[in-house]
């Protein structure tokens, strides 16, 4: 069983983040994979299953992000923008010693690890983005090709609601669950560690309200208009992996996009999984992202000096 250390950090804007690292230390030759999680406003604990990725050698640290979950909940919706998130991931980093590290965000993660990405960090090795759109309008286009498929009554009543502003009721979050379940995680039941974080957000929705919206697919928050397509040639050079499914809400299309910009990228594609192919295609999962480690760590060709500095 890995070894696993838990705390809280204080450092962005004077509130605590708590992390979790899974892993006492890297082997030779490898460097710590540290995980975004989505939302915006949810935890760390729906994507639990990467801690296997400690057994290859390599420490797994996870933290949920300011706002949800075990991390410092202020109710100011002015805080939530994404340079903050941006300032705790830094911070993150610093506070942990992760001088040399792997990134990997899945969702509203992987945004997040786009945005910092374009920043140019130094140790940042190679970047790993799951089931995330790289322009929220385009995103939104493809929710609403989606949405046109649910049955009749489902959509009316979405409409209703969303007109009406009463997104709160329970008829509408029921309505909600159709395209969830074709769209987010296609398991029955789902999971209990994507059960808590779903908790999570609903019971402090005020992040993900305020930046997103009252669903992934009724964008009306901050980051209706968020694209990072034309700023992504600033990462071409960095070992990139690109993750969905294929029947994610993250939509071929969406993250054909990202791989557009960045044509060096290499596209997994789960043809199983909607969007939490970690869950619903785990064991998959877990081998192309060891493989896409391994193969960033030890390159064809790279003498031990070299894939150790």
């Amino acid at each position: 069983m890995n070894a696993t250390q838990e705390g809280f950090l204080q450092p962005a804007h004077g509130y605590r983040t708590w992390y979790r690292i899974v892993g006492a230390d890297e082997a030779p030759g490898r460097w710590p994979l540290l995980v975004l999680h989505g939302g915006p406003g949810g935890t760390h604990d729906y994507l639990e299953p990467l801690e296997a990725l400690a057994a290859g050698g390599r420490r797994v640290v996870f933290y949920d992000q300011l706002g949800n979950g075990r991390s410092d909940q202020p109710h100011d919706p002015r805080l939530w923008t994404v340079g903050l998130f941006l300032d705790e991931l830094r911070a993150v980093r610093q506070a942990l010693g992760l001088r040399r590290v792997h990134l990997f965000g899945h969702s509203w993660g992987g945004m997040l690890a786009m945005e910092y990405a374009c920043t140019a960090p130094a140790g940042l090795r190679s970047l790993i983005v799951a089931d995330a759109p790289g322009s929220m309008p385009h995103w939104l286009a493809e929710a609403r090709r989606l949405r046109a498929a649910l049955p009749s009554a489902v959509q009316a009543t979405l409409l209703a609601h969303e007109q009406a502003g009463t997104t709160d009721e329970p008829a509408y979050q029921l309505a909600a669950l159709e395209f969830y379940r074709r769209h987010f995680c296609r398991l029955q039941p789902w999971p209990a560690c994507l059960e808590r974080s779903m908790q999570h957000l609903l019971d402090r929705p005020q992040v993900f309200h305020t930046m997103n919206g009252p669903t992934d697919f009724h964008v009306v928050g901050t980051l209706r208009s968020w694209s990072i397509l034309d700023r992504l040639s600033e990462i071409n050079e960095r070992p990139t992996l690109l993750i969905s499914g294929q029947h994610d809400e993250a939509t071929p299309a969406v993250v054909g996009a990202i791989q557009q910009a960045l044509p060096g990228a290499r596209w997994e594609l789960f043809s199983e999984s909607s969007h939490c192919p970690h869950l619903e295609e785990p064991a998959r999962f877990l081998a192309v992202v060891e493989a896409f480690l391994a193969s960033v760590e030890r390159p064809p060709g790279a003498g031990a000096c070299e894939s150790a500095s």
